[in-house]
């Protein structure tokens, strides 16, 4: 794996104020339904889902909840057939790679309010597959760096985690997609608090961002966050920690 890509660490520092929202939990729902819909309702046999409900477990979504999500998306619902998922990808300013995944039940809404933020905050979508390949679905669990090092890992790498990587104040560990469960297992066995759990959409390669360009691609992810259909957004760039500061 080459590079990093700050909008990781970004994104999971949000993650605290955005589980206050209540809309946090619309969006789990949606993402459940769909992983349910479209690989079975059997986390063991379905990592996606596996993956959505313990993301869901970890901001105390209640059981019942997760469940009528899955039934939702296994027929019991009446809802699930009406969300799709749509991927947007497009350059945001600075030219990094953005990789957008929607979950919706109106797909010519989304797009056009999709593309309205590119074009308000400086980016630009492109044709499908124009930035896909620039990206690899991975497993990503993250703890503190400030409280772990490589050593306390070793568990991960027995499960069979593929890499350890540093990223600012945080460790990520990456691993194979379907072995994400066994990882995040075995860390937790050891003793070792997970800060977050995920499949994740890792940059091949990464960009680095200056100082002219940097606060309008935040924004523009931002905006992209915010978005009550967006499920999921991934970026390929970095940014000096300096230019950072000033841009946040």
């Amino acid at each position: 794996m080459s590079g990093h890509s700050k909008w990781s660490s970004i994104k999971h520092k949000k993650g605290a104020a955005d589980a206050k929202r209540g809309k946090l939990f619309t969006k789990l729902s949606r993402a459940i339904t769909v992983a349910a819909r479209e690989g079975g309702g059997d986390p063991d046999a379905n990592p996606a889902l596996a993956t959505a409900a313990q993301k869901a477990r970890d901001v105390s979504m209640p059981k019942d909840n997760i469940q009528r999500a899955i039934d939702r998306g296994t027929g019991e619902g009446t809802d699930a057939a009406a969300i799709e998922r749509v991927v947007f990808e497009g350059y945001g300013p600075g030219g990094a790679a953005i990789l957008v995944e929607a979950l919706t039940d109106n797909r010519n809404r989304t797009s056009a309010e999709v593309r309205h933020a590119f074009t308000k905050h400086g980016g630009s979508l492109g044709e499908p597959g124009s930035v896909a390949w620039i990206f690899e679905k991975r497993g990503v669990v993250v703890v503190d760096a400030e409280r772990y090092g490589e050593d306390d890992l070793i568990s991960a790498i027995d499960a069979g985690a593929e890499d350890v990587q540093q990223d600012g104040d945080l460790l990520k560990v990456i691993t194979d997609p379907a072995g994400l469960a066994a990882v995040r297992e075995a860390l937790e066995s050891a003793g070792v608090e997970i800060q977050s759990s995920d499949l994740a959409m890792e940059p091949r390669n990464v960009v680095e961002v200056d100082e002219s360009a940097a606060p309008a691609l935040l924004r523009l992810l931002d905006a992209l966050e915010e978005h009550d259909d967006v499920n999921e957004v991934h970026a390929n760039f970095d940014i000096p920690q300096e230019v950072l500061e000033k841009a946040a």
